[in-house]
């Protein structure tokens, strides 16, 4: 039974459809795990263990009946504790929210518990999804898979730290900037960011209406598409037979290789090699308008989230810790005019990007440019914990800001992730080919 904490998702599918497992033995050997590991509280903010159950008894009846609704009926994955669930704490990582309880389950909780999904908890998050790098003193930060020493990612940190450590077998976070990817990555997972507006936001604690997306981090390419069907309810990507022969990348070269270190730059390079190999061209691809785009970032992030969560954070600023209130803080002085001549600029660099991105499959980069920084480091030191941060963001950024799917996949190299960023809605079509680059990777 040990076998199934690392199994992927839909392997553990296909095993309760043929009869080979039992969703409530599986539910109780991923219950027993969590309660067993050291890490337990630094993953999980709150384990949802009576509705897990009740969940995985109802899964093992449908398999009786022969009436499974998913691939995934009776599969056991997490929750980012931003997603409302009812009767259960949601307090988006932040004493801001402390012993906030919704009275319903958000959209996307009862799309996947309808499909028959099975819910083990919420995890932990950096404090109102405003950071990269999943460091959270006021509530938990979990640790990184190679390195425990290191922050996970953010800031669906605990998303990744429980399917990384064999206590979900998915995860389900939220990406306004590049947050299913970077923990994806530095936990060597597959992360998942969708198009915003493709899945519903209703019930979810927001950070940026305009820039937040919901999506899984996964052990799998396939098990990201189930987990995506299973948030609306719909039917997963068919990536049967998928290839890279005749395939065209783009190579991005500007911003996403500024200031790329050694470690995620040698396994960046590697991955193109065996890409080639496997009969996929790439071309370097220059994007100019890009540089303006990034530059926008401050105004557009910082202001929507401060208007967003002014009053909250200014009834009690004394609550939150200070690194995460001061980049709230920053969008205190954005005028209206300013706000809305960056969207407009913004706008036409997406059109820009458009242009020069038509006929490509999809644009690659470094997930991050960065290893995960120490902890400790972060902690006392402000001017790493800035730069760790707005490094980490910074690829990931891109994907958010030209209004992209984006997904990472795992190089080989701990900690290194390859994106891949597609056209605005192409998320059926990017899984098909990050399951090729996935084989081509492994």
């Amino acid at each position: 039974m040990q076998d199934w904490l690392t199994m992927t998702a839909c392997d553990l599918g296909r095993g309760i459809g043929m009869g080979q497992i039992d969703p409530v033995e599986l539910t109780e050997t991923y219950l027993s795990a969590i309660t067993a590991h050291p890490h337990r509280d630094r993953i999980y903010a709150r384990v949802t263990d009576t509705r897990a159950r009740a969940e995985a008894e109802a899964a093992r009846v449908r398999v009786k009946l022969g009436l499974r609704r998913s691939l995934l009926d009776g599969v056991p994955i997490s929750w980012k504790d931003l997603f409302d669930t009812a009767g259960t704490e949601t307090e988006a990582g932040t004493a801001l929210l402390k012993g906030r309880v919704p009275d319903r389950d958000a959209v996307v909780v009862r799309n996947a518990t309808a499909m028959g999904a099975v819910c083990l908890g919420k995890t932990h998050m950096s404090e109102l999804a405003f950071s990269g790098l999943g460091l959270n003193p006021i509530t938990g930060t979990p640790p990184c898979i190679d390195d425990v020493d290191a922050v996970p990612g953010g800031s669906s940190s605990g998303a990744a730290a429980s399917v990384a450590w064999g206590l979900a077998a998915g995860g389900i976070g939220s990406d306004t900037g590049g947050s299913v990817r970077i923990p994806s990555a530095w936990n060597n997972l597959v992360g998942l960011k969708t198009t915003a507006g493709r899945v519903t936001l209703e019930g979810t604690v927001p950070l940026c209406l305009r820039f937040d997306t919901i999506g899984p981090l996964a052990r799998s390419v396939e098990d990201a598409a189930h987990l995506l069907a299973l948030l609306e309810g719909g039917t997963p990507a068919d990536l049967r037979g998928a290839t890279l022969q005749g395939r065209r990348f783009a190579d991005l070269q500007n911003v996403a290789k500024d200031d790329l270190r050694d470690g995620p730059g040698a396994a960046y390079e590697s991955a193109l090699d065996r890409l080639r190999g496997a009969g996929a061209e790439i071309v370097p691809l220059e994007v100019p308008e890009l540089n303006d785009a990034m530059s926008l970032s401050g105004v557009l992030y910082t202001t929507e989230a401060y208007g967003l969560w002014r009053d909250v954070i200014e009834a009690n600023p004394d609550a939150m810790y200070p690194e995460i209130l001061e980049r709230f803080r920053a969008g205190k002085n954005v005028s209206g005019p300013d706000y809305i001549a960056a969207w407009s600029r913004l706008k036409a660099c997406r059109t820009a990007w458009d242009a020069a991105t038509a006929g490509f499959d999809a644009v690659l980069a470094p997930t991050a440019p960065i290893l995960p920084p120490n902890l400790e480091r972060l902690m006392t030191d402000h001017d790493y914990y800035v730069t760790e941060n707005l490094l980490a963001l910074r690829n990931t950024r891109i994907g958010n800001l030209m209004g992209l799917a984006a997904l990472t996949v795992p190089t080989g190299t701990a900690g290194c992730g390859l994106m891949m960023m597609g056209y605005p809605g192409s998320e059926e079509a990017l899984l098909r080919v990050g399951a090729a680059v996935e084989t081509a990777l492994a």
